[in-house]
């Protein structure tokens, strides 16, 4: 298995690919600790996690759950700490040392162009996007060197790619990008390996949560099979293969990528 006796953060794992990715590392052998802002919806994944390694006849393991908003500087520094306390206890026991992957999926997105976009609205959207990745990477960076585990942060290709009205999001994913590949190149004398992926458009919950409606949503996954080579959108599942390949040690030689799963998408011109 890929995580057999590994630990790995995970936040965003209420909902959408941070949910897929965390089934499948607790299929894959992962104990878990998870974050995520609706402490309901938290719980049934928590729940879920049980149910995949039972699918899969492994033993269950002691996952911990962190109620969280990563808008929240407060909230940061308390998971932050929380995951350290975990670890430490960890290690206390004799289950292992150090953190082995660290993935970054939590996120928000918002609309509004350059002369319509609110610095505030601007402002929040840095704050869970990139400052939220940033520090979770710095507070958990001697765990992971410990383990020589790998992150992955959760961009979008519109980090790779610009798209009118939404500046506030190109831009944070854009920033996310280049913080992932200076964390690469800072923390590769370590062993620790750090990539992004860029998904193009996925079915998720994600830009409900921005406001688009259940009609006009359905209308955008219509459109996408148009923009999208491929002719159709992506599953948080096979997004989720791609962030359990870069978080383990198949991956051993990989650094510093910001790598498409987009059907295609990233290839084409405005449309």
């Amino acid at each position: 298995m890929l995580f057999q006796d590994q630990v790995a953060v995970i936040t965003g794992a209420s909902s959408g690919l941070g949910r897929a990715t965390a089934l499948l590392f607790a299929q894959e052998g992962a104990e878990l600790i998870i974050t995520g802002r609706k402490e309901e919806a938290l719980a049934e994944t928590l729940n879920a996690l049980q149910e995949a390694r039972t699918a899969r006849g492994l033993s269950p393991r002691e996952d911990l759950m962190l109620c969280a908003d990563l808008a929240s500087v407060d909230d940061r520094v308390r998971v932050v700490e929380e995951i350290k306390g975990r670890l430490e206890r960890r290690a206390a026991e004799g289950r292992g040392a150090g953190l082995h992957a660290l993935v970054n999926s939590a996120g928000v997105i918002g609309t509004g162009g350059v002369e319509a976009v609110e610095l505030a609205d601007f402002r929040a959207m840095f704050e869970v996007n990139v400052f939220a990745v940033l520090e979770l990477m710095q507070g958990l960076i001697p765990a992971l060197k410990e383990a020589q585990g790998a992150i992955v942060n959760i961009s979008s290709i519109s980090g790779l790619r610009s798209f009118p009205g939404l500046v506030s999001y190109c831009s944070s994913k854009g920033a996310l990008n280049q913080i992932t590949q200076c964390a690469a190149l800072d923390l590769a004398p370590a062993g620790v390996r750090v990539n992004a992926i860029c998904p193009g458009v996925v079915v998720t919950d994600l830009h409900k949560r921005g406001g688009m409606s259940d009609e006009a949503y359905e209308r955008f996954l219509k459109h996408c099979e148009s923009t999208h080579p491929l002719g159709r959108v992506g599953e948080a599942d096979e997004v989720a293969e791609l962030i359990a390949f870069l978080a383990s040690k198949r991956s051993g030689w990989i650094t510093g990528v910001t790598m498409p799963i987009d059907g295609g998408r990233h290839l084409t011109c405005a449309r």
